[in-house]
């Protein structure tokens, strides 16, 4: 295998507000080293309000875009977002099984922050059958993992749970986000057959959440994709989103987007 050069393909939709989806996965890689390229599943009509439209692409159109990537520029690894619909979901999973040697970081995208449906209740199955065993790295949140596990998510120990049923559904490893369950910490479980590894902050009481997300699972692709090891890239991420939340500049009048570029201007 050559040598990781930081090149992220990420196949999802496009937020015109900026804040989550595309724009945010294209800012979190840039920000933290790696090389951005894209495959845009959708194009939405969204602010920090929430989502008023959403214009699916044609399904050729994403898988040549993707194929446009990998066979000139390569990818390192290969994160996803939003999909929409079982015949997404069966594009982009045959797109992963074109690229078997590039680890895949799976968002389960399901619902925006504002609560507008991003995948159709009939795709969860295909999300359940297609992307969880291609995942090298899944990241769903307590909602997200309890619709896929059937299981209750509302405790630190039902995210272990549910990350168990995860991995045995065949997801390489599991990123299970603690955000939804209550209490003054946040705690995310990094599980893999081997082992678990835990990350606790303290709680950041705000309405600028958006994209937190699509942001956290494209800086670990960012991570992998420079050849981190795992708990290293997901420990890099965890870090840059919780600054970044805390960072918010507070735009709109919402859920409002992160502050991406942090870095640029060091911690304040």
């Amino acid at each position: 295998m050559s040598e990781p050069k930081g090149r992220v393909l990420i196949i999802a939709g496009s937020d015109s507000g900026g804040g989550a989806g595309i724009q945010a996965d294209i800012k979190a890689v840039t920000m933290l080293g790696g090389y951005a390229a894209t495959a845009i599943t959708a194009v939405t009509v969204q602010n920090t309000l929430g989502v008023t439209g959403i214009h699916p692409i044609p399904l050729d159109i994403v898988e040549a875009q993707a194929r446009a990537v990998l066979d000139d520029i390569g990818a390192d690894a290969i994160k996803t977002g939003m999909l929409g619909d079982i015949a997404m979901v069966e594009t982009v999973a045959r797109i992963l099984d074109s690229a078997p040697s590039v680890p895949a970081i799976i968002d389960p995208v399901m619902v925006a922050k504002g609560g507008s449906n991003l995948l159709a209740a009939s795709a969860v199955d295909a999300v359940r059958a297609l992307m969880i065993p291609r995942a090298g790295l899944f990241t769903p949140n307590a909602p997200e993992a309890q619709v896929l596990t059937g299981l209750p998510v509302r405790t630190t120990d039902d995210l272990r749970r549910a990350g168990e049923a995860l991995l045995k559904l065949g997801a390489g490893a599991v990123l299970m986000k603690g955000g939804h369950v209550e209490g003054e910490s946040v705690v995310d479980v990094l599980m893999t057959p081997a082992g678990e590894t835990t990350f606790e902050g303290e709680r950041i009481h705000t309405r600028h959440t958006h994209g937190t997300g699509c942001t956290l699972a494209s800086a670990c692709a960012a991570g992998l994709a420079q050849g981190l090891p795992l708990a290293e890239a997901v420990a890099r991420a965890w870090a840059y989103v919780h600054e970044a939340m805390r960072q918010a500049p507070g735009f709109g009048a919402g859920h409002g987007p992160l502050d991406h570029g942090w870095p640029l201007r060091g911690k304040r």
